[in-house]
């Protein structure tokens, strides 16, 4: 670790980064097609020396999310993704669903020693972590990385309040780990108590939306707060840094934006689905892995001299298949009809009841005169879907830039 960033990958010239990244990701590519079968079957015609860019690495099929509990029924127990054995991992935990993930030997495994560098925490320091301990990950997860950066890791866990307010008083802890709310809770349980938090100065934050009353409440405390966007499956994805301007894209991952279900990236700026590839964690080595959560890339790099590209934070969730008329409509199917007809700039479908019954409305961006093409929509909408829908026409840029692909617009009262 030098000066105020966690190592020099930190702050490498961007063509650098892409070109030692993309040497990992064949190597990660390699690896997953040798020993987790899922990817061998699933990449069985990719060829890793082939993957040198980002444009070959959107040629690559995306595993999602929402697929790993019906992968993990057919295949215990890490439906085939997982590069490791009993004895090898260390740990296993399961997340809703229920969905397991493995936890690898190595120091930091899931890479947030980063991010709580970021965040102001260093060596010799006390964090108390209240992320949860029992069955999921995140307890361990923000644990193993204060050890690997030096710090003791005070295991408190949730609930109990007025026992946490005791120990970090008691403990003098110099920073807290857990979600946003219950860091306020903590602090207004504090206040009720009349207890002073002196040492506490330092938050970082994640597992939920981080809004900026909270980031507010926080700092008129004296604590400094930052966030964190990780996932059980995946590590660090993107973390803040004191710049305060979106967050920073971790260095062990390949991140992507792609068009809610499709694996086609977005254009620069447009909100999409996180898409993420790990690089260094061997036991688990997903290769384009869709999180389900939508952001957006920012421009340029951030203030405070760190190079990689930078996300806007979590803008909401990507899954947005609904029921229409007793059948589900996916976001697959709006990409397959866009993909019949190149016309369409930009799609989403509207699905409201205005008149007491479902009503899908196929809203299309589409340049110049527009109407030529309605009744091939409309077919095509019929074709796909197996519903009857409606086709409105927009201008290219009319549609917000919200990475809706289906609005269910229903109202029940």
């Amino acid at each position: 670790m030098t000066g105020e960033t966690f190592d020099a990958l930190e702050t490498r010239d961007p063509e650098a980064r892409d070109r030692e990244q993309f040497a990992q990701l064949r190597r990660q590519v390699a690896h997953a097609k040798a020993h987790a079968p899922a990817f061998s079957h699933a990449l069985a015609a990719v060829d890793p020396a082939a993957l040198t860019s980002r444009a070959v690495l959107a040629s690559l099929p995306v595993t999602r999310k929402s697929d790993l509990l019906e992968l993990q029924k057919a295949a215990r127990p890490f439906g085939g993704l997982a590069a490791t054995r009993w004895g090898a991992a260390r740990r296993v935990f399961q997340s809703p669903g229920p969905i397991y993930e493995p936890e690898g030997a190595q120091p930091d495994y899931w890479r947030l020693a980063r991010a709580l560098h970021a965040a102001g925490f260093r060596a010799g320091e006390l964090i108390h972590n209240c992320f949860a301990y029992h069955l999921t990950p995140a307890g361990s997860m923000l644990e193993t990385a204060g050890h690997a950066l030096g710090c003791t890791v005070f295991p408190g866990g949730t609930g109990q309040t007025e026992l946490q307010v005791q120990a970090i008083a008691d403990l003098g802890a110099h920073g807290y780990a857990g979600t946003p709310s219950f860091l306020k809770i903590i602090l207004e349980k504090a206040d009720e108590l009349g207890v002073a938090l002196p040492t506490l100065e330092r938050a970082i934050v994640s597992g939920e939306a981080f809004l900026p009353s909270q980031r507010e409440f926080f700092a008129a405390r004296g604590v400094s707060g930052y966030q964190a966007y990780a996932t059980a499956d995946l590590g660090l994805i993107a973390y803040e840094t004191g710049a305060r301007e979106g967050l920073v894209v971790d260095e062990g991952v390949i991140v992507e934006i792609v068009r809610p279900g499709t694996g086609d990236p977005v254009a620069a700026g447009e909100v999409g689905e996180v898409v993420v590839t790990t690089l260094i964690t061997a036991d688990y080595p997903l290769i384009r892995f869709g999180t389900g959560d939508l952001s957006a890339f920012l421009p340029g790099t951030s203030p405070c001299g760190r190079t990689n590209v930078r996300i806007k934070g979590w803008l909401g969730r990507a899954d947005q298949t609904t029921k229409v008329k007793g059948m589900f409509v996916h976001p697959a199917q709006v990409a397959a009809i866009v993909k019949r007809h190149p016309e369409i700039v930009k799609a989403r479908l509207v699905v409201d009841n205005a008149e007491g019954a479902d009503r899908m409305t196929l809203v299309v961006e589409v340049p110049g005169n527009a109407s030529s093409y309605a009744e091939a929509i409309v077919a095509s909408i019929r074709e796909v879907t197996k519903l009857r829908g409606e086709i409105a026409f927009r201008l290219p840029g009319e549609l917000p830039n919200d990475g809706k692909v289906i609005e269910d617009a229903r109202k029940y009262s």
